[in-house]
């Protein structure tokens, strides 16, 4: 039996001045080397919970303890072992890619030798070699979100949490950010993958956790969850069975 890479036990947080929880008493586990799509519609609780998996925002309730450590307890030890690309553009506009890559090195503690053969690494896996010193605010959006992500990778974490990688991608960069995760996935990486794309989530996601009204719904193995749903013929079919087909906005 798998160890959990992350567990969340009875999860609760509302924002100040709202009449209802973002996040209610939400427990998950997400088994070390899955890649577990953590789906909703928009304004279900993604994001919030992804932030308070990251330790960016304290729960109202509830625990969260990531590779076998508690998040409130243990958070500064926690960070330096995850890799986080969130949904905004973590980026520095005024500094070429080079410059980027080596500040978030340092922020991770590496040594320079290191943080120059990642960075070199990763440049030629996502295609920015010849970008290397160009800077950010004169990338596509495409060249931006790898970068991204590039940053969230130097130090080699143990599990990577993504909020929304492609979003705003053209296709090309779209398709080496999936090719590449489920090439992270085979080096024993664990992967939250938080997304509204279920098409990308039908491709990599080996488990899936469906929210709605910050409430998890249905968790599992996505072979698991869609066997005991068999009127429906893929992801896109059981989310809409799922959480109904009103628009949320």
């Amino acid at each position: 039996m798998s160890t959990s890479a992350v567990r969340l036990d009875g999860l609760t947080k509302q924002y100040p001045k709202t009449n209802k929880a973002a996040v209610s008493n939400l427990s998950l586990q997400i088994p070390e080397g899955a890649v577990y799509g953590l789906l909703g519609p928009n304004g279900a609780g993604k994001s919030t919970t992804v932030m308070m998996l990251c330790g960016l925002m304290r729960p109202d309730a509830g625990t969260v303890n990531v590779l076998g450590m508690n998040m409130q307890e243990q958070g500064t030890e926690i960070r330096q072992k995850i890799g986080v690309a969130s949904q905004e553009i973590a980026l520095f506009p005024t500094l070429t890619a080079y410059e980027n890559l080596f500040y978030f090195g340092r922020m991770y503690g590496m040594p320079g030798a290191m943080i120059r053969s990642q960075i070199d690494k990763y440049l030629h896996i996502f295609g920015l070699t010849e970008k290397s010193k160009k800077i950010v605010h004169t990338f596509s959006g495409g060249m931006k979100r790898r970068l991204n992500l590039m940053a969230a990778l130097l130090h080699q974490p143990k599990l990577v949490i993504l909020d929304e990688p492609t979003a705003g991608v053209d296709v090309q960069s779209r398709n080496m950010i999936l090719d590449f995760l489920k090439d992270l996935k085979s080096e024993g990486t664990t992967i939250i993958y938080s997304s509204h794309v279920l098409e990308e989530a039908e491709r990599i996601c080996s488990h899936l956790g469906i929210i709605d009204e910050g409430t998890l719904i249905t968790e599992g193995t996505r072979t698991n969850i869609m066997g005991a749903h068999p009127d429906c013929q893929n992801l896109e079919q059981l989310f809409l069975k799922l959480t109904g087909k009103n628009i949320r906005d």
